[in-house]
This record gives structure tokens, C-alpha cells and sequence, in this order.
């Protein structure tokens, strides 16, 4: 049932109504009710739900006068036949939030709506198409701290076929017998949704070893209608829903439950991953700060350095005190070689060692500023990671450890058994 892969994809499921189960489908999909058992149905957004096909009367209404004008006929049916099909067309919720929500939806929708006019036959058929905005997914919401919404199209039809009523032999005219006397739109859901042999390259039924015919359920059928439709109109980032899925035997509450727990299992695996970057962005912040401590040591050793160039300085006194009257009796030569020539060497021997320390300090502060630089930028990216991981596990928090569990458990087992069949494989050689 869950995926847990991260991919978005279309799902359409076809349920069958019939006269005393269509007034409440009727009363859902149009928001009739007062209040409802679906707790995330939020009243003060039903305003911003849209109708691809507005219902001019109520759906049996609109069946009854469809079949006195003659455009659909139930000849043969009895009372309490399927009349009616609901085609609800979805995709995961994740999928419309990361697109911008409303608006994305409306254009999604109003394209899924010309793929269902083709599904039935003709939009003459179709009671009723909405798109509902107003159903909050709980599971999304709960985690990111806000609404998230369940965008999904409902689009009631009726289910017809084309027939070919025949002249029987009492006809007045024997050469009429047996040809064509009308053609007429039969109700009937079962043979509208028949499923269909599976064809070989050359057009013929495929069969199974036996010689049985290999059938294609037409709920496969729809999947593939649904997803190629919207892949054709530019919707290039969804998926045809899985295949071999249960999803068109499920109720509409089982489907919810089902979804959650997609969402649910999906939000654990991200949560898993954002741990696994938070302690990798802890093992970089400790290295950050080791070299940090390695950059604060250069500057202590370049603070120690200036320290020692002003003491010198200080040290040298003013230029008088260096270079002090000669004496009364001393020479200009004697003054030069005994005074003069050796405070000029001792600047000199000073001089080239403050300019050596300056290169050398030069060289190791550029390298501390990209170093800095590139450590600013891996806390940025590290911050980014503490917060995702704070956010998600919001989660752990709202459900608690062992819902967790107990949602994932089915997933866990089904991942193991692929590697016990393994194991035992291994274990025969």
C-alpha cells in the first residue's frame, strides 16, 4: 500500500452507485450537510471548491429527465441496478503543496476533467464534476505546523453503452429480420467497465499456458488513461499509480487511513535522514571549532609578534638617545665607526625581521580569512539541517514513538522479507 519512495502519482478509482446510495454521494460531493463524520472537512472553505460540470437538478433528477429525452435508456434494468459511477481522481497532497496549493490544483483538475469526459463517453454523460479544496490533511498538517490540503476531483457519470436493438422474425417485413431497427445508450456498469482481452503484437488475444485469455482489468485500464492524459498535457512530474494495487476495492474512509500512513511512513524516512545530517553537521561543527581554536592560536602568535615589534620600539628610545652629541674631542671618523655605523646595522637587522614577520603573517592571514569564509558557509548549511531536523521531528512528538512504530511495522516486515528470501537462497549454496 505505502510506497515510501517519494514519488508522486496519479490515482483514479472508479466506485458504482446506485439509486439508494447516490443521494448521499450527492450530498458529500455537493456540501448538503450540516456536519459530517470526515473531521477534515472544513465548511468555511467549501466556498473555494470549483465545478468543472455544475448539477442542474439533483443527480437522480437529472438521470430521469436523461432518460425521457431519450439519451440514455434502461430497458431490462432492474430497480435496484448500478445507475450512477463516481470517478474520483487524486494525487498525493504533497505533491499540489511543494506546486503552490490552490491554484495548481484548479489547472491540474480542470485537465483530469477532460481526461474523465473521454473515460465516459462524452461529457453529455456527466452529472456532476468538483474539485474539492476545503479537506485538510491531517497527518501533513500536524507535522509542518500548518494547513496542508487535500486537493481531489469527484466526477459523477452515468455509465452507458452503445446497443443495437435488432428486428425480430414476427417483424412485418421478413427481409428486416435480424438487421439493425435502432441504436441506443444502455445503462450498464458492468459492460461499460468489462475487462478487455490483452492483445499480442498481432492483434490477437493473448493466453495464459492453459489457453485461458489474458484479461486487463478495466481498472488498470483507467490508470493508464488517467496518467497518459496528464503526462500529454504537460504534467510530466507525476507517475501512473502502481500497479497490482488494492486501491480500487478500498472505502473511501480506508483510503484516507491508507494515504495517511503514506504520509505518515514517507515523513519518517525524511526525519531518519535530517537525524543523519544533524550528526553529520555536529561532527563538521566540532571540526569548525577545532579549527577555530587552530585560527584563534595564528592570531595570538600574530598579537605576540606585534607585541614583541612595539617593545623593541620602545626599547630604541628617541632618536637623540640613539644618536647622542659627539663629544668634544671625538672624530667624525671616531663618532661614524663607534656610534653611528652600529645603530645603523642593528635598524637594518631589525628592519628585515619585521618585514620577514609581516610576510609571513601576510601569507598566514589570508589563508585564516578563506578559511573563516569557508567555515561561515558550512554553518549556514549545517543551520539549514538543524532546522529541518527540528521541524521534522515535530513528528515524533504529535504521534509519539509507538504509533510510529505501530504505522510502520507492515512496512518493516515487508522489507525483510525480500532479504530473508535472500538469505535462505544463500543459505543453499
Amino acid at each position: 500500500m505505502a510506497r515510501n519512495d517519494g514519488v508522486d502519482r496519479t490515482t483514479v478509482r472508479n466506485q458504482p452507485r446506485t439509486e439508494s446510495t447516490i443521494a448521499d454521494a450527492e450530498a458529500h460531493n455537493e456540501r448538503q450537510k450540516t456536519s459530517y463524520r470526515n473531521e477534515d472537512i472544513i465548511p468555511e472553505r467549501s466556498p473555494l471548491n470549483i465545478h468543472f460540470k455544475t448539477p442542474t437538478g439533483s443527480y437522480a433528477q437529472m438521470f430521469r429527465q436523461m432518460e425521457q429525452e431519450g439519451v440514455l435508456s434502461t430497458r431490462g434494468l432492474k430497480q435496484d441496478a448500478v445507475h450512477y459511477g463516481e470517478l474520483v481522481f487524486d494525487v498525493n497532497s504533497a505533491y499540489f503543496h511543494r506546486h503552490g496549493g490552490y491554484d495548481y490544483a484548479q489547472a491540474f483538475y480542470a485537465e483530469a476533467y477532460k481526461a474523465a469526459v473521454d473515460m465516459v463517453g462524452g461529457e453529455q454523460f456527466i452529472l456532476s464534476a468538483v474539485m474539492h479544496a476545503d479537506e485538510r490533511n491531517t497527518g501533513m498538517s500536524k507535522v509542518l505546523g500548518y494547513d496542508v490540503w487535500h486537493y481531489h476531483l469527484h466526477v459523477v457519470y452515468v455509465p452507458v453503452v452503445e446497443k443495437q436493438i435488432l428486428w425480430t422474425k414476427r417483424c412485418k417485413d421478413p427481409a428486416l429480420a435480424g438487421t439493425v431497427k435502432e441504436t441506443i445508450m444502455q445503462v450498464s456498469h458492468s459492460k461499460k467497465w468489462a475487462s478487455r482481452p490483452v492483445l499480442d503484437a498481432s492483434g490477437n488475444p493473448m493466453r495464459t499456458k492453459s489457453g485461458k485469455i489474458v484479461l486487463r482489468k478495466s481498472y488498470s485500464v483507467l490508470q493508464d488513461q488517467f496518467h497518459d492524459h496528464m503526462f500529454a498535457a504537460g504534467f510530466t512530474d507525476v507517475h501512473r499509480g502502481e500497479r497490482g494495487s488494492t486501491e480500487e476495492h478500498l472505502t473511501t474512509v480506508q483510503f484516507k487511513v491508507m494515504k495517511e500512513e503514506e504520509t505518515l511512513t514517507t515523513l519518517w524516512a525524511e526525519q531518519q535522514r535530517a537525524q543523519q545530517a544533524a550528526a553529520h553537521a555536529e561532527a563538521q561543527r566540532q571540526e569548525a571549532e577545532h579549527e577555530a581554536e587552530t585560527a584563534q592560536k595564528k592570531l595570538d602568535r600574530l598579537t605576540q609578534s606585534a607585541s614583541d615589534v612595539a617593545a623593541f620600539m620602545q626599547k630604541t628610545g628617541s632618536a637623540d638617545a640613539l644618536l647622542p652629541e659627539p663629544g668634544v674631542l671625538e672624530s667624525a671618523r671616531g663618532y661614524r665607526a663607534g656610534k653611528a655605523l652600529p645603530l645603523v646595522s642593528k635598524l637594518l637587522r631589525k628592519l628585515k625581521e619585521v618585514y620577514a614577520l609581516w610576510i609571513k603573517e601576510r601569507q598566514a592571514n589570508a589563508g585564516l580569512m578563506q578559511e573563516t569564509a569557508y567555515w561561515k558557509r558550512q554553518a549556514q548549511t549545517n543551520e539549514a539541517a538543524r532546522e529541518k531536523a527540528a521541524r521534522l521531528d515535530k513528528l515524533t512528538r504529535v504521534l509519539g514513538v509507538d504509533e510510529i512504530d505501530r504505522l510502520l511495522t507492515p512496512h518493516r516486515n515487508s522489507a525483510r522479507a525480500p532479504r530473508k528470501a535472500r538469505e535462505q537462497d544463500l543459505s543453499i549454496y
